[in-house]
């Protein structure tokens, strides 16, 4: 039996993209997977079908606190926590970049991610066990790959996972970064309207030509939550087709 037979897995921003491939793999895997977005999720009933109790959704804006504390009391305890949730900021420059959206780009990108850790890391800790991993992006790692805002705020996630990790590295929490490149899901469909030539673009910039599915980051994800990963720590893992060897 798989070793993530009946973890409970929380999913931020799982209704698409990327976290909803990271919820499905690890149903499959036989984890009980809490999803929460602020969208609905299309295959609802389909995945109570299918997966039964093992499957639980909350629609909920992880973005404000009193949502997250409402979702917290419903669940109360995990073992694996995705911060996935996350939004674009259209690739604007400081001068294009409001008072407005600097904050929307940080509460919901950092300060969600931070909420969400707050709310469950006390129970991880009195376990001595737990794996956190944070959605990054090469955004985080180097600039170039999306607006102001959104870069400083992967930034910013790269800074608070190192320094989690560090905090809690004997304390029995791992703790991890994913940094995607050019990951082709819904946030992303702006870069392939009209004639694509965006999606074009960013394809042949990247050394392997490819955009990348949503189910490969879900692969490393289950990779970095099992006991395999166990002696990595802080780790802010790419996934970008080689986009930063250039």
């Amino acid at each position: 039996m798989s070793n993530f037979f009946k973890k409970r897995v929380l999913v931020t921003g799982g209704a698409s993209g990327i976290g909803f491939a990271q919820a499905q793999a690890f149903l499959e895997k036989g984890a009980h997977v809490f999803v929460v977005d602020k969208n609905q999720i299309k295959e609802e009933e389909e995945w109570k079908r299918c997966y039964g109790s093992s499957f639980s959704f909350f629609q909920a804006d992880v973005s404000k606190k009193d949502e997250i504390r409402a979702v917290y009391e419903q669940i109360l305890e995990i073992d694996i926590l995705l911060n996935t949730a996350g939004i674009l900021d259209g690739y604007a420059t400081l001068e294009e970049t409001s008072y407005e959206l600097w904050e929307e780009i940080f509460v919901t990108n950092v300060m969600s991610q931070f909420s969400m850790i707050k709310a469950f890391f006390s129970s991880m800790l009195k376990r001595g066990d737990g794996v956190i991993i944070n959605m990054a992006s090469v955004a985080g790692l180097v600039a170039g790959c999306g607006g102001i805002a959104y870069t400083a705020s992967k930034h910013a996630i790269v800074g608070l996972t190192k320094q989690l990790a560090l905090d809690c590295a004997q304390q029995g929490i791992r703790v991890y970064g994913i940094a995607p490149g050019a990951i082709h899901t819904p946030m992303n469909a702006a870069d392939f309207t009209g004639d694509g030539k965006i999606a074009k673009k960013v394809a042949e910039g990247t050394p392997l030509h490819r955009w990348a599915k949503p189910s490969e980051v879900a692969d490393l994800t289950l990779f970095l939550a099992s006991e395999k990963a166990s002696y990595m720590q802080g780790a802010i893992v790419p996934i970008d087709g080689g986009w930063m060897l250039k």
